[in-house]
């Protein structure tokens, strides 16, 4: 008896998989995106391969960060986490992930579980009141111990750190250390790739796991702990419960039946640089809660631009829709999939998307599909003839095609998703060889050889079917559009087992052409004309967003050409100080963080001349400020004042004073 489609799927067994969930601080990059597009293949291959899958991905909305950056959009966090969220579910849609579930923090029912899981592990015994001394890194809402800073500066992030203090509940990560690491050494495909694994245990369990700050009493945008309301859950208890939560993990045991269908997780899909919090944290708060473990934790390496980690500070951010604007939606999924090693870091250049549309593309996989669905149409009126005239040179491109779909299985199981796309770009690759091989140009100007013509496009046909049914989970667009052209809805995986999917006497479609040529040169013309644009046209709103408040020391003008009288002027309060202190804001590359000593005074001013002086040139200079501005906060730091400056052309210069001049000295 045959079995329905739905029951080969479910023969397979299920198949669940996350991503981390995206930060709502703002608009994810093309590093950020590539994660949710590698999930995306993934998922799409093993529906094909007949698994029953379960995909969760969505944002993590909760969290200092957001707050400050609420406050200084003038929203409520709330209504700040919306718009982004909206923004990341707008992208992950645009770059066509088949996603069962977008998630939110923010959601009641997320929110409720949370509380209850918080207050559970409390009565247990493995949460507990107490105070947090430590080095604290905003962007990444964490704590660190001296040991774990690197140059002083956070290991994960690398940006600055403050010493922070505040009253917090802890939990007792030393009670499962030995458990975890027992789990690790019994599942070695647990933490993947293996060079993951070992940075996990060498750096952090073997030297000792220390109890985890578990909730936060600085800032309120959290889910509060419900016994103790001044404080909230810390962001890592909420953001990676997310997993259970949502599939329907009840904290009281009344489990519902999606979640005793899809869990453990079997893969939790995430970047290199939160695999701290899946491997150690996330495990051990399962162990607490009593849960299976997930069956893998993937750290993915990161997509650099260039030479560099992408990120606004420096400048270098490229956006998927921008790259989608430009390309299309296929042409950047492929080029971040096949782009990014296993186990390394990947590349993104403009001029390397080109290079990849041109040779793989537009060469190997169009222009084979484009000239044998030409040729069939010109030598059989698109007719698709029986192979019935054969020759021991179509059994290498047969066999290989034969073979390609369990080379690709191999690798997708083992998550080297490069890897299986460049299989099938070796049968790609090998059926333009056979075109050439076999010359069917030749053989079309010869009546006698009709029937070998006729089973050499036969043999191309079929390669490309095979080759476009396994494309599908990388390239779904383009798959549908080779489906059409050669005319064919055999495209399910047992239908690559034989070489026979082609119906004789079916016609195939008009060739179109899937990938175009790219004029190197033009489109970096065109790309670089966009880009200038883009900056031209972002330059007024953040000289008034930002510049207007965060650099306006560095130009002294004068407002609307207008004279002010004597009594304006004395209003202005204007003082020698010393700096004394210069450091790097963490948050904004041109802005410096200034100590001023004014007499027996030290004032803190956030100034944006970083792209003019270095923080150790300027300690021991005594400069003119204004002693009597409002304070502000600019990128969530106070500043008290303003110091001067003169600007001609691209150099500026702090207006000074001679040095017998003592600090605190008031101008007049």
């Amino acid at each position: 008896m045959c079995k329905n489609k739905q029951e080969e799927k479910m023969d397979k067994g299920k198949y669940y998989l996350t991503t981390a969930i995206a930060y709502t601080s703002g608009k994810p990059h093309i590093g950020n995106t590539y994660e949710i597009v590698l999930a995306d293949s993934i998922v799409r291959f093993k529906k094909l391969n007949g698994y029953d899958v379960y995909f969760q991905t969505g944002t993590d909305e909760h969290g200092e960060k957001i707050q400050i950056k609420a406050e200084e959009a003038g929203k409520t966090p709330q209504q700040f986490v919306d718009e982004v969220a909206g923004e990341i579910k707008r992208i992950w849609d645009l770059m066509n992930t088949s996603y069962d579930n977008f998630v939110r923090t923010t959601d009641p029912m997320h929110e409720k579980k949370i509380q209850q899981i918080f207050k559970r592990l409390y009565d247990q015994g493995d949460i507990y009141k107490g105070y947090y001394e430590g080095w604290y890194c905003t962007p990444d809402e964490a704590f660190f111990t001296e040991s774990q800073l690197v140059d002083g500066k956070c290991p994960d992030c690398g940006r600055e750190v403050h010493m922070a203090r505040e009253e917090a509940y802890f939990f007792k990560m030393s009670k499962y250390a030995d458990r975890l690491m027992k789990h690790i050494e019994e599942n070695p495909e647990f933490i993947q790739p293996e060079s993951r694994k070992n940075e996990m245990v060498n750096n952090f369990i073997k030297p000792g796991l220390q109890d985890l700050c578990v909730s936060r009493t600085s800032f309120n945008w959290g889910i509060p702990v419900t016994f103790d309301e001044k404080h909230v859950v810390y962001v890592w208890i909420d953001a990676l419960s997310n997993y259970i939560t949502f599939i329907g993990y009840d904290p009281e045991g009344n489990h519902s039946d999606l979640y005793k269908k899809y869990w453990p997780a079997d893969v939790h899909l995430i970047g290199k640089d939160i695999l701290r919090f899946h491997t150690i944290y996330w495990p051990i708060l399962l162990m607490a809660l009593g849960e299976e473990l997930p069956k893998q934790v993937f750290g993915h390496p990161w997509l650099m631009v260039g030479e560099g980690k992408m990120s606004k500070s420096k400048g270098n951010v490229i956006y998927a829709d921008d790259l989608v604007d430009l390309f299309g939606v296929d042409a950047i999924r492929y080029f971040v999939l096949h782009e990014m090693p296993f186990a390394s870091d990947g590349t993104l250049t403009y001029e390397l998307v080109i290079e990849r549309i041109n040779s793989d593309l537009a060469n190997i996989l169009g222009n084979l599909v484009n000239r044998t669905v030409t040729m069939t149409n010109k030598y059989f009126d698109g007719e698709i003839m029986a192979p019935s005239e054969h020759e021991p040179i179509d059994d290498e491109l047969i066999s290989l095609a034969l073979e390609t779909p369990l080379k690709v299985e191999k690798k997708m199981d083992e998550l080297r998703v490069s890897d299986a796309i460049d299989e099938i770009f070796t049968l790609l690759r090998r059926s333009n060889k056979y075109v050439d091989e076999t010359q069917p140009w030749v053989l079309g100007k010869d009546e006698s050889k009709k029937a070998r013509l006729g089973t050499v496009l036969y043999n191309l046909l079929e390669s490309i079917r095979i080759a476009a049914v396994l494309l599908e989970p990388f390239l779904p667009e383009t798959a549908q559009k080779i489906y059409k052209q050669i005319n064919t809805d055999k495209t399910d995986w047992d239908s690559l087992a034989q070489f026979n999917g082609m119906v004789p006497g079916q016609k195939v479609g008009t060739p179109e052409i899937l990938f175009a040529r790219i004029d190197a040169v033009k489109k970096m013309e065109e790309i670089n004309k966009i880009n200038e644009a883009k900056k031209e046209a972002e330059a007024p709103a953040e000289v008034k967003k930002e510049e207007a408040k965060e650099v306006k020391e560095e130009v002294v003008e004068a407002e609307d050409d207008g004279l002010i009288s004597i009594d304006d002027f004395a209003k202005i309060d204007l003082r020698v100080a010393e700096i004394i202190k210069a450091e790097k804001h963490p948050d904004a590359d041109k802005l410096l963080i200034l100590q001023l000593k004014l007499g027996d005074e030290v004032r803190q001013v956030v100034s944006g001349i970083a792209k003019y002086y270095e923080p150790q040139d300027l300690v021991g200079k005594k400069i003119v400020m204004v002693y009597n501005l409002k304070p502000v906060k600019l990128r969530g730091v106070d500043s008290n004042g303003m110091i001067l400056a003169a600007q001609k052309g691209k150099k500026l210069t702090l207006i000074s004073t001679l040095e017998d001049i003592p600090d605190g000295a008031k101008l007049s």
